[in-house]
């Protein structure tokens, strides 16, 4: 009797053992995935700010796996990426080949020009994209739609007017939609010694939170986080002295915004410390960045928590605009 209950007990136990090992596998396979894709230009390009939003995400998200692709231009905005073809890259599930044979006759016309260097960069693209046409492509789950000096005058602006038909595209797949939006003109290559100026700050900023309630989107503000940083951190600068690009300090403030609008969160706690620059000190020194500093920066515990909290009240601010929320 008792080794007839020992055997009934040694096959429970085992029982239990395969019905633990076969459950590993659907736990895996019930992992998210998230795919986003990127477009913009340097402005997106450097830091490699699609990875690092990837670091930030997984990070916060454990089991999440944050699969990022670009479309980068140099110098290009949206209106340029549409007679680029970037459309088809948002609706790349469904595009067929005659849609992409033509974007690439298009494409071999405008490269006849030869200054005319960003139409040859996208006719290799295309042509590359339309050999792997005939494998299958996820739809996006967000599609980031970056600005660049085409959000501040018009009206509408040229931002205002291809960021509707790129989030058409991306809405019909159910994707969502980021807007990320730049500002060149108020990143501070010195310390501040006197207050930033506010008005044309939340005159851009309540423009694109109208153009994001228009379009059911969300948005990194970058004008208002910068803004935030300006007041309350003046010691910090936003971009480099040697090239007019956002610096590692300002990579990191977008990286976390673009975290807010991705989940919805605060990035504050998120362990990633450190950013670093693709482009090297007299393009040749790769240990440095174009200011001559170490090209990897790596945040104190105290700046890094202080950016989480700045990009974060700036997104907070700019959902409350966008919602009709906030006192002017």
């Amino acid at each position: 009797m008792l080794l007839h209950l020992r055997l009934i007990t040694w096959s429970l136990i085992c029982l239990l053992i395969l019905l633990s090992g076969a459950g590993r596998p659907v736990v895996a396979e019930e992992k998210q995935t998230l795919n986003v894709l990127f477009i913009g230009n340097s402005y997106t390009a450097r830091h490699n700010l699609a990875q690092v939003v990837k670091q930030m995400a997984e990070a916060g998200n454990p089991g999440l796996t944050f699969k990022p692709t670009t479309v980068i231009y140099g110098g290009r905005r949206l209106r340029d990426h549409w007679n680029l073809g970037s459309q088809n890259f948002v609706k790349l599930h469904s595009l067929t080949k005659a849609e992409e044979e033509q974007t690439i006759a298009d494409l071999e016309k405008a490269a006849e020009d030869k200054e005319n260097r960003h139409a040859r960069a996208a006719l290799k693209r295309h042509q590359s994209l339309l050999k792997e046409l005939d494998q299958p492509h996820p739809k996006w789950d967000v599609v980031i739609l970056q600005s660049y000096r085409d959000d501040v005058s018009g009206d509408p602006s040229l931002y205002a007017q291809y960021a509707p038909k790129f989030a058409a595209l991306a809405k019909e797949q159910g994707a969502r939609v980021i807007l990320y939006e730049t500002t060149p003109a108020t990143q501070n290559k010195n310390p501040l010694r006197t207050a930033p100026e506010t008005e044309p700050v939340m005159k851009k900023a309540k423009a694109i939170a109208a153009l994001a309630k228009q379009l059911d989107a969300s948005a990194a503000p970058m004008s208002l986080v910068g803004l935030y940083c300006q007041t309350e951190r003046p010691d910090l600068t936003l971009r480099f002295l040697n090239d007019a690009h956002l610096n590692q300090t300002m990579a990191y403030l977008t990286a976390c915004a673009i975290y807010a609008a991705l989940f919805d969160k605060s990035p504050e706690g998120l362990p990633v410390v450190s950013i670093t620059d693709i482009r090297f000190w007299n393009n040749k020194d790769r240990d440095k960045d174009r200011d001559g500093n170490p090209i990897t920066k790596t945040f104190s515990d105290k700046d890094r928590a202080e950016l989480q909290q700045i990009a974060w009240k700036g997104y907070q601010k700019f959902k409350q605009l966008r919602d009709g929320k906030a006192a002017d």
